[in-house]
């Protein structure tokens, strides 16, 4: 999680940005897949993703709306 501060997600360019949000919702898939079928061994690893695509979506959802850019190539 601390590579998922705002600040530091701020440094990378939208690609990579979206990049990382597709890899964490796949992540995300399949921890709720694991977690229907039986226990998990971390459960709090759910809510740590569940947040940082959080944070992703709120620092591309800033570039969008023009609040706050983030970084360019």
């Amino acid at each position: 999680m601390k590579e998922n501060k705002p600040d530091k997600l701020r440094t990378l360019t939208v690609e990579e940005l979206e990049t990382k949000l597709r890899g964490m919702r796949e992540e995300l898939f399949n921890l709720r897949f694991r977690h229907s079928i039986s226990r998990l061994d971390n459960a709090l690893k759910l809510r740590e993703v569940r947040r940082d695509v959080a944070r992703v979506e709120t620092v591309l959802n800033e570039h969008r709306q023009g609040i706050r850019p983030v970084a360019a190539k």
